[in-house]
């Protein structure tokens, strides 16, 4: 069992960094400007060699209405209450503020292990700011440098003694079980391969894109059962693209809530461009994506964009459109939704559109089918056998052109690849097949197999020189010449 560290302190200490520092990667955002983070970013840290979760908190403020950095600060008290201990972050070269000593007296009431650090604390100017950490009453403070990883080794010494403990309490707690696991397979040959179900080491990666304001971090708190990611009706909260791992009816899962993505001549700011930068990243590493739509303003052009990235990144997709509770007339928009779906996106044609309310928690359940279909899908594998016999009937049904004159012929077709599914056809010609035929076998494919929505990958291959003796033929017709040259004396 490995405890939980939670970095608390005021805006711009230096928690990022240091989580940053932590995990070995650059997960959090981190800019000079106060207060970037908003949300409770969770991280594996390895320190030495202790293992643990380690949280990086949104900046302590004094507002306690409902203000936003009202909101912001419930949200770090509430991972105050559930970390096993806090590392209370000061900035050495700012000095001891009213504002570090209330927080102080917060901290002893909710968490019984607090470490307290002077960050920044690096050279002779953050001396003087350490001295003051004393009179915070927390015991002796760590001096600490995120940014150059100076401190590292006397935070480590101080958090073993913390390791052993809950290292003690999990041998207790631990139940003995007898398990007797047999090698077998349950499956024949000839039979395809089951498909990979998540499990809790490899859950199932689902990332949340939008446009901001959309809804995205309240219908993942739906889902989870918890307020858990920052809300409220002001658009662009989420900054991070926040991860939260959960079971959702007995699948394990992780998903991703991503910074709401506006057009790109509309985004300026150095911290939306950053924002913007980690939710792509977190789409490209998802494994389905699940496209959240506003009910009041469906389909506009950023709306296609993402979808868009979706389906060139290889994902599954979901379609999910939200505050459906809004709306009055459901049956005449859910049928102008899915006109618009199939014109303005005809390369996710038949991916699952679901109608959603993030407020309410209504369509949860066709949500989470949606997307374990989705997810089935985008691993399915079909036989070599079935695809040639497939597409022998293609070819009989529509023939391929001959441009220039030169027949295309189609030989062979198999499965290279899942997720997303990718076919290589072995062609004479490839170059000279035009787009048409390709889409024309690519929604072949979609509506044969059974693969609504998910991206299909198809490869066109030279099959290669039949005639064994083309090129000999022409090495002995010039052997031929120079014979007949040489006899006439030339």
């Amino acid at each position: 069992m490995t405890f939980t560290l939670a970095i608390v302190g005021r805006p711009n200490v230096g928690k990022s960094t240091l989580f940053n520092r932590l995990v070995g990667k650059k997960l959090a955002l981190v800019d000079d400007q106060p207060g970037v983070t908003r949300d409770l970013r969770e991280g594996d840290a390895r320190l030495g060699d202790l293992r643990f979760t380690v949280i990086d908190s949104a900046g302590l403020e004094e507002a306690t209405d409902n203000s936003l950095q009202g909101r912001m600060r419930r949200l770090t008290e509430r991972a105050v209450e559930m970390a096993d201990v806090c590392l209370f972050l000061v900035d050495a070269r700012a000095g001891i503020t009213p504002s570090d000593e209330v927080f102080a007296d917060i901290l002893r009431k909710k968490n019984a292990n607090v470490i307290l650090a002077a960050n920044k604390a690096e050279g002779r100017a953050g001396e003087g700011g350490v001295l003051e950490a004393y009179s915070l009453g927390l015991g002796d403070p760590i001096r600490l440098s995120a940014e150059h990883g100076e401190g590292l080794d006397e935070l480590y010494h101080t958090l073993i003694p913390i390791s052993e403990q809950f290292a003690e309490r999990a041998a207790q707690d631990m139940p003995d079980v007898d398990v007797d696991i047999e090698d077998w397979d349950d499956f024949e040959e000839g039979d395809e391969p089951p498909i990979p179900m998540p499990t809790d080491a490899k859950p199932l990666q689902i990332a949340v894109v939008g446009r901001p304001n959309a809804g995205k971090s309240t219908l993942i708190n739906k889902i989870i059962g918890e307020e858990r990611l920052l809300t409220g009706p002001e658009a662009g909260i989420t900054r991070d693209a926040i991860s939260v791992k959960t079971e959702w009816d007995g699948v394990p899962m992780r998903i991703f809530d991503t910074a709401g993505m506006r057009k790109k001549a509309k985004v300026q700011e150095k911290l939306e461009k950053l924002s913007v930068s980690d939710g792509l990243r977190a789409a490209k590493f998802a494994e389905v994506l699940v496209v959240l739509l506003d009910v009041e303003i469906p389909f506009e052009q950023q709306d296609l964009r993402i979808a868009d990235l979706a389906e060139r990144e290889g994902r599954a997709v979901v379609v999910a459109v939200n505050k459906w509770d809004l709306e009055d007339e459901k049956q005449e928009k859910l049928k102008d939704l899915r006109e618009k779906f199939e014109r303005l996106l005809p390369q996710l044609r038949g991916a699952p559109m679901v109608t959603v309310s993030a407020k309410t928690g209504k369509g949860l359940d066709r949500l989470n089918a949606a997307i374990m279909k989705a997810y089935e899908v985008w691993n399915r594998r079909v036989s070599t056998s079935a695809l040639n016999r497939w597409l022998v009937g293609m070819l009989e049904q529509h023939p391929p052109p001959a441009p220039q004159g030169k027949r295309i012929k189609m030989r062979y077709m198999t499965q290279v690849k899942t997720r997303p599914p990718q076919f290589v056809v072995m062609t004479s010609h490839p170059d000279k097949v035009p787009d048409s035929y390709n889409r024309y076998l690519i929604n072949g494919l979609r509506a044969d197999f059974d693969m609504p929505g998910t991206p299909i990958r198809l490869f066109l291959r030279d099959q290669g020189e039949k005639n064994p003796y083309k090129n000999k033929k022409k090495k002995q017709t010039g052997r031929l010449h120079k014979h007949l040259k040489q006899n006439r004396g030339e």
